[in-house]
């Protein structure tokens, strides 16, 4: 009898979105961020260049203002230089000029004439032999010489003080600008790169939404026709090919299913018969070979169907019925744990993935190993317990052994999906490992009746 608190149910997810989907949330680590490597990129590539035409300009810079102040200074000298040599007018007077210095040098290198800033050097002998930059009283001065005949030499110099601001402020406002651009570059990138991959993002989040399981919804594309919405039809192209491969698949596993049905329904029938009649242990091992047989196509249509048209007929059954159903479909079970009380389930549901759970036990286990189906009530779960003494799980397959045609026993694959698809649909769960013991161990758990007694 169907209790009136658990109808008929379904499962309830959304078709084409896996519920509360937590992936379209997530957000990519920055070091791993296309958006981030771009801007990397960009700045980078643009410091690189800024760089190179910034040293490039301030080179030529200083290089122009290096040729003019040589050229001031040739100028400066040679127009001195003309006015001892040609007129001797200016003989005996101090050589000096705004912010040059000038000295007459003798034939023996003495100082005979100087500006008023060198008046310390007259009378002495030349301090700066073949030198051209010097330092007088603390100030950077370059110099030049040049000969005035019968007079001696002529030396002229011109203080650098400006020469040396102006190279400092510039390579100052370069190391500035090395230090800030590639910041400024890295966030107007990031914010370039945030703008131009919304796109592209919004459609990750979509897609990390879309369950491969059900129908493929395609993803909406940009106004523009760029890179991205190039991306996102390719992707869109693909689903649909999908999803028309996974139809052809599943029309094609449903009608090979149909086809086995009949006849495997006829040999059961004659199989049974056969047995009552004659008690032969060939035709009892025949008949269990039958009933495998239909469990497997049962598993195939099942996942030919999927697991949206799948419903659950509730019933609420004594646990003993369970167990003996369960014992004709493989012998040489041990049973334990109490199985006094009642379930509510879909019996045959509930008995195709248990009977898949204990059949690959017993695959693993052989003829001469040993199975066990545990049942724990507690308050709120009821709990199957099935354990073998087979030599365990692959430690490689992991999760994977739930997944359709993994197997490790050489059977079809299908039983455990199969049967963690049932846990599921109850509201429970099916989980696997190896016992410390020795063999596998799988759990399956499912919501206790917790009926009341006008229930």
């Amino acid at each position: 009898m169907l209790p009136p608190s658990r109808p008929a149910l379904t499962p309830a997810r959304s078709a084409g979105l896996m519920p509360g989907a937590g992936l379209s949330s997530a957000r990519v680590a920055w070091r791993h961020s296309l958006r981030f490597r771009l801007a990397a990129t960009y700045s980078l590539l643009a410091l690189a260049l800024i760089m190179f035409i910034s040293l490039g300009v301030v080179t030529l810079l200083l290089s122009r203002m290096d040729q003019q102040f040589n050229d001031r200074l040739n100028e400066r000298a040679d127009t001195l230089a003309e006015r001892y040599t040609v007129t001797g007018k200016d003989l005996g007077k101090s050589a000096g000029g705004i912010a040059a210095y000038t000295m007459l040098i003798s034939e023996d290198d003495m100082v005979f004439a100087a500006s008023t800033a060198l008046n310390d050097y007259l009378n002495a002998p030349f301090p700066f032999q073949k030198r051209n930059s010097v330092v007088i009283q603390a100030t950077p001065v370059r110099a030049v010489e040049r000969e005035i005949g019968p007079l001696g030499t002529l030396w002229v110099g011109l203080p650098e003080t400006d020469l040396i601001a102006a190279r400092q402020s510039a390579a100052s406002a370069l190391l500035v600008a090395l230090v800030f651009t590639p910041l400024i570059l890295l966030l107007v990138g990031w914010w370039v790169g945030q703008r131009a991959l919304s796109g592209l993002q919004r459609a990750a989040n979509l897609a990390d939404q879309i369950d491969p399981t059900r129908s493929l919804d395609t993803l909406p594309l940009p106004a523009r026709e760029d890179e991205v919405h190039r991306l996102l039809s390719a992707i869109n192209r693909l689903m649909v090919r999908i999803e028309a491969g996974q139809a052809r698949e599943k029309q094609l596993l449903g009608q090979i299913v149909h086809e086995l049905g009949a006849p495997l329904t006829v040999l059961k029938a004659s199989l049974r018969r056969a047995e009552e009649r004659t008690d032969d242990p060939e035709v009892r091992r025949a008949a269990l070979v039958a009933d495998e047989l239909t469990f497997t196509t049962q598993d195939l249509m099942q996942l030919a169907r999927g697991e949206l048209e799948l419903k659950l007929a509730w019933h609420y059954i004594p646990a003993r019925t369970l167990q003996e159903r369960l014992d004709r479909l493989v012998p040489g079970t041990v049973y334990a744990g109490d199985w006094t009380g009642g379930i509510l389930c879909d019996p045959d549901r509930l008995t195709q993935a248990l009977r898949n759970l204990l059949a690959n036990a017993r695959r693993a286990a052989g003829a001469q190993g040993s199975v066990t189906l545990t049942l724990q009530e507690n308050t709120d779960t009821l709990t199957f317990t099935v354990r073998d003494s087979g030599p365990g799980l692959p430690p490689d397959l992991g999760e994977r052994i739930f997944e359709p045609f993994i197997s490790g026993a050489g059977s079809s694959g299908l039983g455990l999906s199969v049967a963690r698809q049932i846990a599921g649909m109850h509201g429970g769960t099916l989980s696997g490992g190896n016992c410390p013991q020795g063999g596998a161990e799988f759990v399956l758990s499912i919501p206790g009746a917790a009926l009341g007694d006008e229930d």
